[in-house]
């Protein structure tokens, strides 16, 4: 062999043997002709002997035919190209001629038997044929032109449906795209379908590329070749409570038949549908939800529109009880509103925003714009369209001590109503009364009132034994009152705010107070004196003081402003000038006497202390002076006066302790005499009450003896007592106990026998009760059976049954016969009997009429049984 076909059998993956190849039926192989360069096919049934010039190309083992299947078909490229007559073309050379690129379908009805492949086809697979089911189809597209079996031309790019149902076979020139399936529409939705090209929908309508539409028919629907589902759209279900408001987006007519120009916008409600699909011209602005309105509520409606159109700035009034959806473009002013339901102490304040007129009463009112009137109740009012209500109001009640601020609106003049229930007019309003911070901080923290309402009377309850003073602003006069009273202020009136001196030392403007004590009390002060030979002492001195109320001249107390810190200087200074006169050691000796001397003064005529100290200017007295302390400044001077001081301390105290000490001894002598006397009575009446316990004890055991024989006899008498009792209980139980289980026993035996009786009575009475039916049933047998066959009838059985019997047992050469049924035996000791003796004389050929009907008896209850 040479190197070429070696190469040629290692590309081939071919090992030839130059031996015989056996093909079976429907097999084959292909071979190579080396030295013409031709492949040729060779099929079985045969032997092959390969040549050594003859390269076998299709494998060591040779090929079986394509066999196909009902309903599938095998794809082939590069297949051969055959004549008109379906017969192989060969080139010039003698080579299958092939259509190289191309490929073909073979189906099983073009190929019913198996085929091979020639040289050069390759079979790409074998599949089974599309099914189209019913109401399906296949979308088919076109990858080159051609024409179909239908005469159609096809272009490339075509596409193109097949309904179902179908069997597809399938073209080179076709590609399948996809198996489409119905869209399935219930009730109440649709599908939105837009046109990719120009085209024809299923309801025969002409539709330009791009266009939308719904399909809204209930079923099925298979989409065109050239239409595209965008959504499947779910109608909006309509109810008295639920309205949908739509705008179109181009002009159209709608589903109900009205023509929509573009933009315009309308409401859908129940009335005139109860479900509504979105067209695809149509946007959904909203869902409106129904506004109801009660009895006793009302609403205003802006730009209310009236046709197609909104009257834009005009506004309605619209009362309950009433039910509507608001329509496109209208809107509620401020939603719904309650009406004005008015009571006795209330009213409404009203203006006219309008001229207009009004019927009150069978009245007619004109009102003009601007003009202020009052709604008084008990009433119910709405508002019209022309009216705003400022206010609704309320009567305020007052008690005696109440007021509030009124102004009139007109004059601007402010007046207090006191003690009453008052209502205010059209042309009043409350007037805020503004106090100083401090007035209403005071006001707050003496009287506890925290005033809110700014309208309300200002008041001051002032205490006892005080005044008060209130300037007005109006008439520039001051007036006073006196405590115990309740201060109220007059639109222009204020408190007089008073600061005074506090703390000690006094120091200026520390207390604010809006009313005065007219005492008697007391202010404490401390001040700084020094002696004549130097010595600085600080005194510190209590003053009681007290007004004297002058009757012409009631404000007096407020000509000083700051009394108490006047009051003290003067006291101070007049300690002071004293003091500068005296050493230190004749005014620690006499300081009182000092102290007072300077305060009050002497007496020129009686040479006597003077009692109390008057200030003309406020009627200020100070009637008493308390020195509380004197403490030197200079270290020196209180070291030593301390010393001193503590030295007599020391004295006093060891005087103190030694009485204390004496007295104490003297108490303890004498207690403890009290102690031993009382010692040796306790003692004696200890042994008398010794002597009442010994008679006691015996006493007691002697009693104790005899209830205890006492009690053993009663115990021992009681128990024989309860023991015979107990035996004559028992036994008289006992007998019942038997008597009832013998009247029990009896008892059982008399219902058991009644029992017993009752069953056998019941079991016989039903035993005759069934022999009669038997009986009545088989005499109403016999009777309805002798009534069928009929009196004729009987006689002619009974004369043609011996006759019979005799031909018949002289056919068969017997004798005699015997029947006998299962319901009713025969006695064959008396049959046979006849049948033993022949030789006896026979009966007469006539039998009795009695034998006969026997016999017949006989046979029909033998062919019953």
């Amino acid at each position: 062999m040479c190197i070429r076909d070696r190469y040629q059998r290692r590309v081939h993956g071919i090992q030839n043997t130059e031996e015989t190849m056996k093909l079976a039926p429907f097999q084959y192989i292909h071979v190579l002709d080396k030295n013409k360069n031709l492949t040729r096919i060779e099929t079985g049934p045969q032997n092959f002997v390969n040549l050594e010039h003859e390269i076998i190309i299709t494998g060591e083992e040779p090929q079986d035919f394509i066999v196909l299947k009902p309903y599938t078909y095998a794809l082939i490229h590069d297949p051969v190209i055959r004549g008109e007559n379906k017969d192989i073309l060969l080139d010039p050379h003698g080579q299958v001629k092939v259509r190289y690129g191309e490929q073909e379908i073979r189906t099983d009805a073009q190929y019913p038997e198996p085929f091979p492949l020639y040289p050069g086809e390759t079979l790409k697979k074998i599949d089974r044929l599309t099914a189209i089911p019913r109401d399906c189809a296949l979308k088919v597209r076109a990858n080159r032109d051609f024409v179909d079996k239908t005469s159609a031309k096809r272009q490339a790019g075509d596409e193109w449906q097949i309904k179902g149902p179908h069997i597809y076979v399938p073209r080179i020139e076709e590609d399948k795209v996809q198996l489409q399936e119905p869209i399935i529409l219930d009730i109440n939705k649709a599908i939105k379908i837009r046109a990719k090209y120009q085209c024809v929908d299923g309801e025969g309508k002409f539709r330009q590329a791009g266009e939308e539409w719904l399909i809204r028919r209930p079923g099925q629907y298979m989409l065109g070749v050239h239409e595209v589902l965008v959504e499947i759209v779910n109608g909006i279900v309509l109810t008295d409570k639920k309205a949908i408001h739509l705008t179109a987006t181009r002009t159209f007519k709608d589903v109900y038949g009205i023509e929509r120009r573009a933009g315009e916008e309308w409401l859908v409600t129940k009335a005139t549908t109860s479900v509504h699909i979105c067209d695809v011209n149509e946007k959904i602005v909203a869902e409106i939800s129904v506004t109801v309105l009660r009895s006793d509520e009302h609403c205003y409606l802006l730009n209310p529109r009236k046709g197609n159109e909104n009257e834009m700035g005009k506004k309605i009034l619209i009362k309950g009880p009433k039910i509507f959806f608001l329509q496109p473009g209208e809107v509620l002013e401020s939603g719904i509103k309650r009406n004005y339901i008015l009571g006795d102490d209330e009213a409404l304040l009203l203006t006219a925003i309008e001229d207009f007129q009004e019927i009150v009463r069978e009245k007619t009112i004109k009102h003009v714009s601007g003009e202020r009137w009052m709604i008084y109740g008990p009433c119910s009012y709405v508002p019209s369209v022309e009216v705003a209500i400022l206010e609704t109001r309320k009567a305020i009640p007052m008690d005696q001590v109440e007021g509030i601020y009124v102004r009139d609106c007109k004059s601007g003049t402010v007046r207090a109503v006191i003690g009453k229930t008052y209502m205010l007019t059209e042309n009043e309003e409350l007037a805020a009364k503004m106090c100083p911070d401090i007035v209403m901080e005071l006001l707050k923290k003496q009287n506890h009132v925290d005033r809110k309402e700014h309208f309300r009377l200002v008041t001051f309850k002032c205490p006892f034994n005080a005044v008060v003073q209130i300037y007005d602003y109006k008439t520039k006069t001051n007036r006073v009152e006196f405590g115990p009273t309740l201060v109220m202020l007059a639109p222009d009136e204020q408190f007089t705010v008073t600061y005074l001196s506090g703390s000690t030392p006094k120091v200026p403007g520390r207390v604010s107070t809006l009313y005065l004590l007219l005492g008697p009390t007391f202010s404490t002060d401390v001040a700084e004196v020094e002696t004549s030979d130097h010595a600085r002492l600080e005194i510190k001195l209590s003053y009681n003081w007290r007004f004297i109320v002058d009757q012409k001249n009631k404000g007096h107390m407020y000509n000083v402003r700051d009394f108490i810190g006047d009051m003290c200087k003067a006291m101070a200074s007049r300690v002071r000038s004293a003091v500068a006169t005296v050493p230190f050691d004749q005014f620690h000796r006499s300081s009182v006497s000092a102290i007072r001397k300077a305060i009050f003064g002497v007496n020129p005529e009686t040479k006597a202390l003077n009692k109390t100290l008057f200030f003309d200017n406020n009627g200020l007295e100070i009637f008493n002076v308390d020195i509380q302390n004197i403490e030197p400044k200079d270290k020196k001077t209180k070291e030593s006066l301390d010393k001193t001081v503590t030295q007599a301390i020391q004295i006093t105290t060891k005087i103190q302790e030694q009485d204390a000490r004496r007295i104490a001894d003297k108490c303890e002598q004498e207690e403890k005499g009290k102690l031993d006397c009382l010692i040796l009575d306790n003692k004696a009446v200890v042994e008398k009450a010794k002597e009442g316990l010994l008679k006691l004890k015996a006493d007691s055991d002697t009693i104790k003896s005899k209830g205890q024989a006492i009690a053993d006899a009663r115990a021992k008498a009681e128990a024989a007592e309860i023991t015979a009792k107990a035996e004559v209980t028992a036994a008289n139980l006992r007998a019942l106990a038997k008597k009832t289980r013998e009247m029990s026993h009896i008892e059982y035996e008399k219902a058991k026998n009644l029992i017993e009786y009752n069953h056998l009575k019941a079991v016989n009475e039903q035993k005759v009760s069934k022999g009669k039916a038997l009986a009545a049933i088989e005499a109403d047998k016999f009777k309805a059976i002798m009534t069928a066959i009929g009196q004729d009838t009987l006689i002619q059985i009974a004369m043609s049954g011996p006759e019979m019997q005799a031909k018949m047992l002289g056919a068969l050469g017997l004798q005699g016969y015997m029947i006998m049924g299962s319901t009713n035996p025969i006695n064959l000791f008396t049959a046979a009997n006849g049948m033993i003796k022949n030789d006896e004389k026979k009966e007469q050929d006539q039998p009795s009429i009695l034998t006969s009907f026997s016999y017949i008896y006989n046979c029909l209850l033998y062919t019953s049984d």
